[in-house]
């Protein structure tokens, strides 16, 4: 997509395919968001799910770039599972319904991760103007896909903390569907907390006692922070415990590319980790880590599903994350929003996040607000307390 398309007298938008064309300070404008810099949108071209299609949108005050933004579509149809753990009638009126009437959707913001990483900007700017951004930035993405004879079905605009959101929804927002899911579970860490020492004398007995339990069920097992070769050594096993992770996921929309975790550390290098779970130089697990300026990013992890049942894999990956985020000084950790209950229990509170979503079809849209609620999973779970 060549020309720019204007806004308003003195903003405008273009719309790129590749990372080779962004312009050369885009960087400069991506600096506080490691998922919006070119090393990760780089992954994402070379390494995105077989679905799925990635554009960079450029915002522009005169000729000056100060905005940039991510779009990303989904082929929904090139899927062979959307997961496979929930086995109900409910789960297959909704696979059936993602199938016939969304499999073409178009995601403003970026659907792999969970937060409020869709777009940045260099200097401030009206959510009246944003909006406006994101919406024709849709209907001219939509376009290009008519153009190859795709309709796009479902178009959303993904992650927004209640203040943006509530903003958003004021202006050309207003006529779209808002809607909550699961929230984002994220730790604050507190700065007196200097080592895991200090983190587990803030734990009442309870939870300093399931801590002990978890640690006590992983000795044996060996931790090891991977190089780009080990990843790459290690690829095959690493994308069989991520897949089975994935496949027993309530809900998927995608399924990560074989090459996607030597492609990050390839890219990302310092800036993305993949720890490794050995028994007997066998890897059993992993689990990754974004470093986002003061923002620790818990990423993709796959586990044996006999060792984490024997070993408690998964609540260690969880303290390990934990202790990673306290010995380096970052100031919250986001876990994201799956397993919200034991995530809880190792101290993450629940963030609500809300997003916008319309179908092209008027009538599915007009009741689209019916259609979502119905659709959704609602997810049951006991919010813990572990510092009380």
């Amino acid at each position: 997509m060549e020309r720019l398309f204007f806004i308003l007298k003195q903003l405008s938008y273009k719309i790129y395919n590749s990372v080779n064309e962004l312009p050369s300070n885009w960087d400069v404008i991506a600096v506080e968001n490691i998922f919006l810099q070119t090393p990760y949108l780089s992954v994402l071209e070379y390494s995105a799910p077989t679905n799925m299609q990635c554009f960079y949108i450029g915002v522009f005050e005169l000729n000056k770039l100060i905005g940039v933004s991510l779009a990303q579509y989904l082929d929904i149809n090139k899927l062979d599972s959307f997961g496979e753990r929930d086995k109900c009638v409910k789960t297959f009126i909704r696979n059936f319904a993602f199938k016939n009437f969304a499999s073409h959707t178009l995601f403003l913001g970026n659907n792999m991760i969970t937060g409020q990483n869709g777009y940045t900007f260099s200097k401030e700017i009206s959510f009246k103007n944003i909006s406006k951004i994101l919406l024709e930035s849709a209907q001219e993405i939509s376009s290009y896909f008519e153009k190859k004879e795709i309709k796009i079905h479902l178009i959303s605009f993904k992650d927004f903390y209640d203040d943006c959101a509530n903003e958003l929804k004021k202006n050309d927002l207003s006529k779209t569907y808002q809607f909550n899911v699961q929230p984002n579970m994220i730790l604050f860490l507190n700065e007196n907390w200097k080592t895991k020492s200090d983190y587990i004398a803030a734990l009442s007995k309870k939870y300093r006692d399931q801590y002990k339990r978890a640690h006590k069920k992983s000795e044996g097992i060996f931790v090891k922070n991977l190089s780009l070769n080990e990843i790459i050594l290690h690829e095959k096993t690493i994308n069989e415990l991520y897949y089975y992770v994935a496949k027993n996921a309530p809900f998927n929309t995608f399924f990560l590319s074989e090459n996607h975790f030597s492609t990050m550390k390839k890219y990302c290098l310092d800036n993305f980790l993949l720890f490794g779970y050995f028994i007997n130089e066998k890897l059993v697990g992993f689990h990754t880590l974004l470093l986002n300026g003061t923002v620790l990013e818990t990423y993709f992890l796959g586990y044996d599903k006999e060792v984490q049942k024997e070993n408690m894999l998964y609540l260690n990956m969880l303290y390990n994350m934990t202790e990673f985020g306290i010995e380096n000084s970052f100031k919250k950790i986001i876990f994201g929003r799956t397993a919200l209950e034991i995530k809880s229990s190792i101290g993450a509170i629940p963030v609500e996040m809300s997003g916008f979503i319309y179908h092209n079809n008027k009538l599915i849209n007009k009741y689209i607000d019916k259609i979502f609620s119905r659709l959704e999973p609602k997810i049951e779970w006991q919010m813990r307390h572990p510092f009380t």
